[in-house]
């Protein structure tokens, strides 16, 4: 076996758009790498050396059976502890308890009656990727309440349980911030357009087997003071919670009414954007090749 697997699922063989710029880097440090699938049977996976979570955004259709074999590995990046809190997005809870600014939020379990504020509100679950799922109401409007609770419903009979916050509405002008760290020191950052511009009341997709992300409109982005101190914040969160620093974060940001506060935090199998900086591709792949040491 190759010292390093960068693991990704069976519709992305060669990662996602980082995959190449990152084996490129890998490979000019001398380290021999493989892709492979992260539920692929054919892969003795007890005598894999290093394995680097990357493109497995197939895994919220299959939670626990990846979380299961993230477990039996003997050495896997990010760690197993964190895949597993930061899969479900109940850790925005843990963030909120420990001063972070996030995005409000409210979560309405299977069974619990859904409670919708009047304006415009994000309601998606809590165990999903690339924003699947997630769909933007308007609940000033006529029939909208009932489309939200459909959604809701659609979601909590896939087993998931639901997120509710309100839309930022700065971000249909300003987009996302996005923080990328490399062993906890920031690398660089981009820029996101709206991913649900307007009420998509009446065409949410809820199916959350099929595809695997929503089309992102990707600019470089040199964030600002605020958000560089919000992201900190977290990284000093995980820092606590998990005694070391990780391979990889992406802190995702709006920018909501009191300033900058989080939406998520991808530990997990993020897009690191390694187009849009010069030299992150290389700090990734010097991480990796110092944990093989």
């Amino acid at each position: 076996m190759p010292a390093v697997t960068l693991a990704t699922c069976a519709q992305l063989p060669s990662g996602d758009e980082d995959g190449l710029l990152l084996t490129e880097a890998l490979s000019a440090l001398g380290v021999d790498w493989q892709w492979a699938a992260w539920n692929d049977p054919s892969v003795d996976w007890s005598i894999a050396g290093l394995v680097v979570v990357r493109s497995t955004w197939d895994y919220p259709a299959y939670r626990e059976a990846f979380l299961g074999w993230a477990d039996r590995l003997g050495r896997v990046e990010n760690p197993p502890a964190v895949l597993c809190w930061n899969s479900d997005k109940i850790y925005l809870r843990d963030l909120a308890d420990a001063g972070v600014p996030i995005v409000p939020t409210s979560w309405v379990s299977p069974g619990q009656a859904l409670g919708l504020p009047l304006g415009e509100v994000v309601v998606k679950p809590s165990v999903g990727a690339g924003s699947m799922g997630a769909g933007r109401f308007d609940t000033r409007r006529p029939g909208v309440v009932e489309s939200a609770r459909r959604h809701a419903q659609a979601l909590h009979d896939a087993g998931r349980v639901v997120l509710v916050q309100p839309y930022v509405a700065d971000v249909d002008e300003y987009g996302e911030t996005a923080l990328i760290y490399v062993d906890g020191a920031f690398s660089h950052a981009i820029g996101k357009a709206a991913m649900l511009p307007g009420d998509t009341a009446n065409n949410v997709d809820v199916d959350l087997s099929g595809a695997l992300f929503l089309s992102e409109r990707i600019t470089t982005r040199v964030p600002s003071h605020d958000e560089l101190a919000v992201g900190h914040q977290v990284l000093d969160v995980l820092h606590r919670r998990f005694g070391q620093d990780l391979l990889y974060t992406r802190v995702d940001l709006l920018p909501a009414p009191a300033g900058p506060a989080v939406v998520e935090v991808e530990l997990v199998e993020p897009s690191l954007f390694l187009a849009f900086d010069t030299g992150s591709a290389g700090r990734v792949a010097a991480a990796i090749a110092r944990r093989l040491g």
